[in-house]
């Protein structure tokens, strides 16, 4: 004979009420914790996206370019002169030499790597058109001007 006592197993009855309530609660906790990681990744990628070079750049109205399959050649000018390719800084003197092996190195595609080139907006407009003409000296002749886009209609 089977004894059934509070410690017993009879009846198949537990805890208050004798059966189960559907939880109801939701724990946000693993919510919070995804929400935060990702934040924190999106915050440190962000800056990381934009070029390395400070530059501070004209506003304009103009629409933007639509995207290529090769990543275009990054060409800024500093509001202090200095010449960057990429993130590597080049003497004026080196300039002409870096912009021919760029231009040999697409020789044999059928259209010639884009340009962008990232002028100080307080730079003289001789300065800016100096390295154009470098540019054009070199065959690379596909060159797009980078500014911010302006919200305003000025």
């Amino acid at each position: 004979m089977a004894m059934s006592g509070p410690s017993g197993g009879g009846g198949g009855r537990r805890g208050r009420g004798g059966r189960r309530t559907p939880m109801s609660e939701i724990n946000v906790t693993p919510l919070v914790d995804v929400m935060l990681v990702l934040l924190i990744i999106f915050m440190i990628t962000a800056p990381l996206l934009t070029a390395a070079v400070p530059i501070d750049l004209p506003d304009s109205r103009a629409k933007p370019l639509d995207t290529e399959e090769r990543e275009p050649v990054q060409l800024s000018i500093g509001g202090d002169d200095t010449i960057y390719i990429g993130e590597d800084p080049v003497s004026e003197a080196e300039l002409p030499a870096r912009l021919s092996a760029i231009a040999q190195a697409d020789a044999g595609q059928d259209r010639p790597r884009q340009i962008m080139l990232r002028a100080d907006k307080g730079l003289d407009y001789g300065r800016v058109m100096q390295v154009m003409g470098e540019l054009n000296r070199a065959g690379l002749s596909r060159i797009a001007l980078v500014t911010t886009g302006s919200e305003t209609g000025q």
